[in-house]
């Protein structure tokens, strides 16, 4: 077994029992990709059992802090079945959930979704790569399921340097999928939608949202980044009398409007728009109108803390203009999804846009990820989505 040693005072997060190894704290060592590594403090103490990844700046992830584990398939056979167990404990009203969040479920860069009968794996890190045929048997074996589509096509990918790669690892059949989510049904590309497919981890925020637009009657609801319009369904659900969504993207859209007419509303209560938000954002507020509901829930503006001022401003300039829009006694559900924002700096954010904007509101809730997207207590970066629910004054 190969060994990777610390530099001097480097081992301090591991014994927090915290999954990652940057390539500064290593003093000396290397491996192949994904080879399993011991890892020592300088003074050649134990810490873990690490999964090596000469490309990444994160140069090694932790697998096991027991030094007397062995990683092997049954290691990997009983993590797997750990974390699909864990979900059987949780309240979620849908047939699509995430089954392991990486990390959060001690398998570090391995996402899985199950939709319905199918899964849905992303192996994002070297780890992850090098065990893909075991985990692969591991998941079947676990949910008793025959089908597994592979999404290795985001960007952690690269920064792995790791090959993009899609398709079919396990069975075969159609990749556009019905999801049952609450009181709704949504419609899903696992091949070339967002993420594995679709957004899971803002289920419950829908399902606020609905609830929301039934208690208060909306009349007017804006849906910005609406993607294939979650809260859209959600807002229509609740009783909102109108929703406008807008997506710069036109097959979402397409998507969006089918699974408005899936759910059985009328196509006049809802309108689309194919258009860059702050752009409309900005021309509404030139036009005088107002919204009783916005939503702005944008993609990723700050992957890593080196994008946190720069995705500040972004931040800011789309709330302060949701803001302006807001009518008196509505309620604006904010989000960020970036890794790189805090909850603490999101809220700051948030509130110098409502300042700039001249707008006062009370912060009603704080949201966060459905919790088949877990934070753990090692590992607080699984806390990478936080919302705002704030309802102007």
């Amino acid at each position: 077994m190969k060994t990777i040693r610390l530099r001097a005072g480097k081992e301090r997060s591991l014994l927090r029992r915290h999954p990652w190894i940057f390539e500064s704290a290593i003093a000396k060592g290397a491996a192949d990709p994904g080879e399993t590594v011991r890892v020592e403090s300088h003074e050649g103490q134990f810490l873990a059992w690490a999964a090596f990844s000469p490309a990444s700046k994160i140069r090694a992830r932790a697998w096991s802090f027991d030094e007397a584990q062995r990683i092997d398939a049954s290691f990997f056979t009983a993590a797997c079945a750990r974390s699909v167990d864990a979900r059987a404990r949780f309240d979620i009203q849908s047939d699509g959930l995430r089954l392991v969040h990486g990390e959060s479920d001690g398998l570090p860069g391995l996402i899985v979704d199950r939709y319905g009968a199918t899964l849905v794996a992303q192996f994002l890190s070297s780890g992850a790569e090098r065990w893909k045929e075991v985990l692969t048997q591991a998941l079947l074996a676990a949910t008793g399921l025959s089908k597994l589509y592979e999404r290795s096509d985001a960007s952690g990918r690269e920064r792995e340097g790791l090959p993009l790669r899609t398709g079919w690892l396990r069975g075969s059949g159609a990749t556009d999928l019905l999801l049952r989510e609450h009181g709704w049904q949504l419609a899903v590309d696992i091949a070339g939608g967002h993420k594995t497919g679709f957004y899971l981890d803002q289920r419950d925020s829908r399902k606020k949202f609905a609830d929301t637009a039934r208690r208060l009657s909306f009349e007017r609801v804006l849906n910005c980044y609406c993607y294939t319009g979650g809260f859209t369904v959600a807002a229509l659900t609740g009783g909102a009398a109108h929703v406008t969504s807008i997506d710069s993207s036109g097959p979402a859209i397409e998507k969006a409007a089918a699974n408005v007419a899936l759910n059985g509303f009328a196509a006049s209560r809802a309108s689309f728009m194919d258009a860059d938000v702050n752009a409309a954002l900005r021309q509404f507020g030139a036009d005088g109108k107002t919204f009783d509901a916005i939503v702005l829930d944008p993609p990723k503006f700050a992957p890593t803390l080196a994008h946190a001022e720069r995705a500040a401003r972004a931040y800011k300039d789309i709330n302060r203009l949701a803001f302006k829009i807001l009518a008196p006694g509505g309620v604006l559900f904010t989000y960020s999804c970036s890794g790189g924002i805090s909850a603490d700096l999101f809220h700051k954010i948030v509130a110098s846009a409502g300042i700039d904007a001249g707008v006062d509101g009370y912060i009603v809730e704080r949201l966060g990820g459905a919790p088949d997207h877990p934070m753990t207590i090692n590992f607080p970066e699984g806390e990478y989505l936080k919302g705002l629910v704030v309802m102007r004054k």
